[in-house]
């Protein structure tokens, strides 16, 4: 059985739940976020995404505002009663981010960053393990050990693609994974679409697979004008786009899929 994790402000991850996770793949400023968290709240979604530290493959490209990124969700995280995910890099940063995120983020690139593991293993954070890009299901598994060995058990996983041949895609979305996980373990599991494919017309089928698998959420990138967003726009939906996402999957909830 899957274990529930209890954010708080009745949102759970796992059990019957899909929990819907969306924001920019960047925080860029404080007009942007205000917009994003608005649009979000309007919609019922209470888990906002954000990200102020970037790791990014090319050192020239916007690395995130860091910890000002960081000042900006916490405004709107106060505003609008959302809970706030976000990537850590650096074990350093750990203590000084705590009040700032309610769900600490171990991206693709540190999945196997063993000290950063360990570190987050010993806060009382939620903690959101996303699947390294070349990784195999049980490298997942072993990470996830790092975390609780230290004593923290509050693991939720991210699929998010794996690298393949295919070129189409950004990565190979392996939605198997998440029955995968279920067999294997106790820990709910998301999908990330929006990295899994990297092509905003595949989100929305990749949701509703994701909804159809088993998946106990996903966690999508939205933008106000995705043509100008600092990073990742070609795979960021729209506010129009996103409402569309969101309404298919209530009416798909509500026939029980």
């Amino acid at each position: 059985m899957t274990k529930i994790i209890d954010i708080g402000n009745g949102v759970k991850f796992g059990g019957d739940d899909f929990t819907i996770v969306a924001g920019p793949c960047s925080v860029e400023n404080e007009e942007q976020m205000e917009s994003i968290g608005k649009f979000l709240s309007s919609l019922g979604i209470k888990v906002l995404r954000g990200g102020a530290f970037k790791p990014r493959t090319d050192p020239n490209d916007f690395q995130g505002l860091g910890f000002e990124g960081l000042k900006i969700l916490k405004n709107i995280k106060d505003k609008y009663k959302m809970k706030i995910v976000s990537e850590i890099l650096d074990p350093r940063d750990i203590e000084r981010a705590y009040n700032y995120i309610d769900i600490i983020q171990i991206g693709s690139r540190n999945m196997q960053n063993f000290p950063l593991l360990k570190e987050v293993g010993k806060t009382d954070k939620p903690v959101l393990l996303k699947r390294g890009m070349s990784s195999s299901i049980e490298e997942w598994l072993k990470a996830c050990e790092y975390i609780s060995m230290e004593g923290n058990e509050n693991i939720i996983l991210c699929e998010r693609g794996i690298r393949t041949f295919e070129n189409y895609t950004r990565n190979t979305l392996d939605l198997v994974s998440v029955p995968t996980i279920k067999s294997l373990s106790e820990y709910p599991i998301i999908v990330d679409p929006s990295h899994g494919t990297g092509r905003r017309e595949l989100i929305l089928p990749a949701t509703k697979a994701s909804l159809a698998i088993g998946a106990d959420g996903v966690i999508i990138e939205i933008h106000p004008n995705p043509e100008m967003a600092l990073s990742d726009g070609f795979q960021s939906l729209n506010f129009h786009e996103f409402e569309i996402l969101a309404n298919e999957i209530k009416r798909l909830k509500n026939l029980n899929i």
